[in-house]
Formats: structure tokens, C-alpha cells, sequence
């Protein structure tokens, strides 16, 4: 952590604005490494560090299953890509007003509009998410309006557990939460593996 937390003080003495994304497959410790890094830099530029995760453009519920998405919940076409896309495009180029951002609140199983404030002082934005450099529109542009992507590593069978235990904890059954962690999250894993040659640093998290 203090290597990395290294990599973004150097950057700051550069730059007036870093942003950093975390990207991996589903239940690799992409949230955990985000918060410790924000704040452990928190103590370092206090109140100048945000944390911006992509789960906040997840389509609404009501959405998904209109769509018919429900079985696939979490797929790259069950979020908003050219919406997060397009909060990354003003974070990078308005410094001098607070930009608003939605957060996904996985007690409600939906995402909550304008939850996370960035004000201007803001220096430092850590996003993560899982499909942070796929090379399938929309998301082939958000590598380019970051700093640096970094790729959470966690093998298989403790990531599929720590899968399980989640959604255990928020609302499934023990049958059901093997299923989905098995299932659609494996695939959508599986997916994210393939873009992890794109990364500037991979992260293996024990």
C-alpha cells in the first residue's frame, strides 16, 4: 500500500488532478484496496481524495427487468457505460466546480442518484469497477481518461467464496448465492480477465 499510495504522490507533484481506477473481476478486493488507499492519501492531502466507483451506473432494477437483464444483473450491458464514461470525461476537465456522482447502495440493490459530492479541491479520484478496460464501446474510452489502471488479482476459489458470503450477506440464499457466484459472475469474470494485458500495474490480493 505504501508503494502505491508512492505512485500517486508522485503524480501530484505533476499534476493539480490524479485519477486512478481499479479494475479485476467481481469479488477480488477491488472496494477494499480503493478505501485504504484513499485513505491512507487522505493523510496525506486531507480532503483532497475522493473515491468515484463505477457500481454507481448500474441500470435501476425496475430497468434491468424490463429489459429482460435480470438473469445477467452485473453484465457490462446492465450499467451505463457512456454515463460513467462521461462522469470520468468532467472529472478530468472541471476542476473549478463540485461534479456529482451516483453510488450504488447494495442494501437497496440499486444505485442512488448524486450521492458522492467531488469538489473542486478534490486531487485525487480513485474509481473502481470491473470493466474499467474492456475494448468494446463504450468502455474503450475510459482507459484513456485515466492516469493509470490498476488490476486486482485474488485467486478463484477465495474470490468465489468472498462472492458467496456477499450475497448471502444482502439477500440470497446459500443455493442461490453459489449459483449467481458460479454463474453470470464467472462469466463477467471471465470477461474481465481478458483485459487485464491493458493494465499498468497488476495487484495479487491475498
Amino acid at each position: 500500500m505504501h508503494a502505491l499510495r508512492r505512485r500517486v504522490e508522485d503524480r501530484l507533484l505533476v499534476q493539480d488532478r490524479v485519477l486512478i481506477g481499479l479494475t479485476g473481476p467481481p469479488g477480488a478486493g477491488k472496494s477494499t484496496i480503493s478505501e485504504l488507499l484513499v485513505s491512507g492519501l487522505d493523510e496525506v492531502v486531507p480532503g483532497q481524495v475522493a473515491l468515484v466507483p463505477m457500481d454507481g451506473y448500474h441500470l435501476a432494477q425496475s430497468a434491468i427487468e424490463r429489459m429482460g437483464l435480470a438473469d445477467i444483473k452485473g453484465a457490462p450491458e446492465t450499467f451505463d457505460g457512456a454515463g460513467y464514461v462521461a462522469l470520468l470525461q468532467r472529472l478530468r476537465a472541471e476542476s473549478d466546480t463540485t461534479v456529482y456522482a451516483p453510488e450504488f447502495r447494495r442494501e437497496l440493490d440499486d444505485a442512488v442518484a448524486a450521492a458522492i459530492a467531488v469538489p473542486p479541491r478534490v486531487r485525487v479520484i480513485i474509481t473502481e469497477g470491473n470493466y474499467l478496460l474492456l475494448d468494446t464501446p463504450p468502455w474503450i474510452r475510459v482507459r484513456s481518461l485515466l492516469d493509470e489502471a490498476w488490476y486486482v488479482e485474488l485467486d478463484d476459489g477465495t474470490r468465489i467464496d468472498r462472492l458467496v458470503e456477499r450475497h448471502v450477506r444482502f439477500k440470497d440464499d446459500l443455493a442461490t448465492a453459489h449459483r449467481r457466484a458460479r454463474g453470470s459472475d464467472q462469466r463477467n469474470a471471465d470477461l474481465v480477465a481478458r483485459s487485464k494485458e491493458r493494465a499498468d500495474l497488476v495487484l495479487v490480493h491475498g
